[in-house]
């Protein structure tokens, strides 16, 4: 079978139907921005189904990831938390191999003041507007806001439920630009 996405909608109310990820969604445009692109209010329109929610419980404890000491501060437990094939997009657009991002998070859990979440420079984060779902038989896509003084992200992660536990398949980080 051939996945389909349907989109019906009056130009401003639009209803969403995914024959793969089995989920339909009804989405109403908030607001256009100078350019004329219609966006939508990510806090008020998501949500996570209610027999996702203990999932959802769990992967929020591991957000944002790599900045919970209580998961793992050595490569080691980094590489047991990522998937082979893991790689991220960061906030700039550049695409980074775990390699490379392993190599970062260690360097930065190698100074004795680095606390991850916990860290003064790091405690005033705000971490907001999560959704999980389910997109495959134990692969979930969870979204969120990361406000982190004047800088806010949109947040997403593939995670992956195995046998030893939670995997990160992918992460991207991408700034929201003055609505």
């Amino acid at each position: 079978m051939v996945p389909v996405l349907t989109v019906a909608g009056d130009g401003q109310h639009f209803r969403f139907t995914h024959s793969t990820f089995q989920m339909e969604r009804n989405i109403v445009i908030e607001s256009k921005s100078e350019d004329g692109s219609e966006y939508i209010n990510c806090s008020s329109e998501l949500a996570t189904d209610a027999e996702h929610l203990d999932v959802l419980k769990e992967l929020i404890q591991r957000e944002p990831i790599f900045h919970h000491p209580e998961f793992g501060t050595t490569r080691q437990d980094f590489e047991n938390m990522t998937d082979a094939a893991f790689w991220e997009v960061g906030a700039s657009g550049r695409c980074y191999s775990r390699e490379y991002v392993l190599a970062e998070v260690v360097k930065r859990y190698e100074n004795s003041q680095y606390r991850g979440i916990h860290s003064s420079t790091e405690n005033t984060w705000e971490t907001k507007d999560f959704c999980c779902r389910e997109i495959a038989h134990d692969n979930y896509l969870l979204t969120y806001t990361l406000v982190q003084e004047e800088r806010v992200t949109r947040r997403s992660t593939l995670w992956r439920r195995s046998s030893t536990g939670w995997k990160i398949l992918y992460h991207q980080g991408t700034i929201v630009q003055n609505e």
